[in-house]
């Protein structure tokens, strides 16, 4: 038995290489894909690689030999500039990928788009709610029953880099535009991040909760004790699993109950801190929604007026105390709130007490006093519909609604109990009992309905009752009924 001569056998090696590499190539070709690269003659094969030319762009002509007939040899030089191309091609495709951003866009995170590498990233989100206010029985202090737009907050937030973050957000509710949120985050570590710019004073449980997913329309008493927004510096982190998490800063020193002015009026800084654990975070027992810390806040104010002291509010943000003109902040004041939550499954429960104390005088007699004000309040939550409550809200419906279909979105029953109690030595000197409350209870009932994950319908009833604060006794009760249509993105 003979052997193949050598010139012959390497001929059919080049082809069974041919046939293979072609094969290989032409699976994008879907009229080729379906012959057995086995079968294929040298003539196939060059008729199939001239096509897949055509198609990358590669311009040939088939060389043959001097009988007219495709020699292998040509068959494989013109695979190995088709291969270089695709490979050419194919890295052209790659870097261009790694220098194009991705976008994206969805209705549960808004609008982002991320470099390349992932350390750069911008979002886009917002929150608009237009409300309707309602007041009955309100013949002694009538309310205008109005329908307004409480917040209308876009926001821009990201990274800037491993290290950089940052918050931006204007509002433009009410006749002037102003700017809610605008901090830059320096994250050296989960456990130690460095917060500088505005942003919510730590001390308030409920004021920490974003505007959109509080329980009940409007925040309550114990939020009118604490401050809003201040401007200062904060060292922030959680550690042990993310069940300890801490706050402390220093700030310019915003009155109870509003932002701070934007430069420290007088001279004077304010230290805050809050320390909130959840022990069983992480357990998955009955015990793993329960959470609890304490927060507070020291510093002195000098001065009268809106910077430097308070006047609260009730649920229906009406005015119902202040001080006489003639007082001034002048000394220590001091904050200090005990504050928990507990969520479990459908069930929610939030509470916090505030105590704050402020040294005032009356300029024309220089008489002195410390006020404590103090106030509380426990607001509890049922999602009817089996979601998860959370100190976020209900994030998104199991059935979101559909016009025509079987989805209702999610409900949720929410009622609140609360009181503030102004110091008794604040009357008659610091404040006038006639024009003034000395006290303010109040109870509130609420329903929020999450048609989607973007849009929320809300109703509350509220009723407050008021010792003092009228011109022959106690101020009219308070009943409110409140409306909100919420999106957000």
């Amino acid at each position: 038995m003979s052997l193949p001569h050598p010139v012959h056998r390497y001929r059919r090696l080049r082809i069974a290489r041919l046939s293979f590499a072609l094969s290989l190539l032409a699976t994008s070709l879907p009229a080729f894909a379906a012959d057995p690269p086995q079968a294929l003659t040298i003539e196939e094969l060059s008729r199939r690689l001239q096509a897949l030319e055509q198609r990358y762009g590669v311009a040939s002509s088939p060389p043959t030999e001097g009988d007219g007939i495709v020699s292998a040899s040509d068959l494989d030089q013109r695979l190995r500039i088709l291969e270089r191309r695709l490979e050419l091609q194919e890295e052209a495709a790659t870097a261009k990928a790694a220098s194009t951003p991705t976008v994206a866009l969805s209705a549960e995170k808004g609008l982002s788009v991320k470099s390349p590498d992932g350390n750069v990233e911008i979002k886009l989100r917002g929150l608009v709610q237009a409300d309707g206010r309602f007041f009955l029985d309100d013949d002694a202090n009538p309310q205008n029953d109005t329908f307004l737009f409480r917040r209308v907050r876009p926001t821009l937030e990201g990274s800037w880099g491993k290290l950089i973050g940052f918050r931006l957000t204007p509002e433009f509710a009410g006749d002037n535009a102003t700017l809610v949120d605008a901090y830059l985050d320096l994250k050296f570590d989960p456990r130690a991040t460095l917060r500088i710019g505005k942003v919510k004073g730590p001390v308030g449980l409920e004021r920490l909760q974003s505007g959109g997913t509080t329980a009940l329309i409007e925040r309550g008493f114990a939020t009118e004790l604490v401050p809003n927004r201040d401007l200062g510096v904060q060292l922030q982190g959680e550690f042990a699993g993310a069940t300890v998490n801490y706050v402390l800063g220093v700030y310019n020193g915003a009155p109870d109950g509003r932002d701070s002015p934007t430069t420290n009026p007088d001279n004077d800084f304010e230290v805050a801190g809050r320390v909130f654990v959840e022990p069983w975070k992480n357990a998955g027992n009955a015990l793993s929604g329960l959470g609890f810390g304490i927060a507070g806040s020291q510093g002195d104010k000098a001065g009268s007026g809106n910077n430097f002291l308070p006047r609260y509010r009730t649920p229906g943000q009406v005015q119902f105390f202040n001080y006489r003109s003639d007082v001034a902040a002048d000394g220590e004041h001091t904050r200090w709130s005990p504050q928990a939550w507990y969520y479990r499954n459908a069930f929610g429960l939030l509470g916090e007490y505030v105590s704050s104390k402020q040294e005032v005088v009356l300029q024309d007699s220089g008489v002195r006093d410390a006020l404590d004000n103090r106030a509380w309040h426990l607001t509890g939550s049922y999602v009817l519909t089996g979601e998860d409550a959370g100190y976020r809200g209900v994030a998104r419906p199991n059935h979101p609604f559909t016009t025509g279909g079987a989805g209702w979105g999610a409900f949720e029953l929410a009622a609140r109990y609360e009181r503030l109690e102004i110091d008794d030595n604040a009357f008659p000197l610091f404040a006038d009992p006639a024009l003034v409350a000395s006290r303010a209870t109040s109870w509130g009932l609420g329903l929020n309905w999450y048609l989607t994950g973007n849009l929320k319908l809300v109703a509350n009833y509220t009723q407050t009752q008021f010792d003092d604060g009228g011109e022959t006794g106690d101020r009219e009760d308070e009943k409110t009924f409140f409306t909100r249509a919420q999106f957000s993105f």
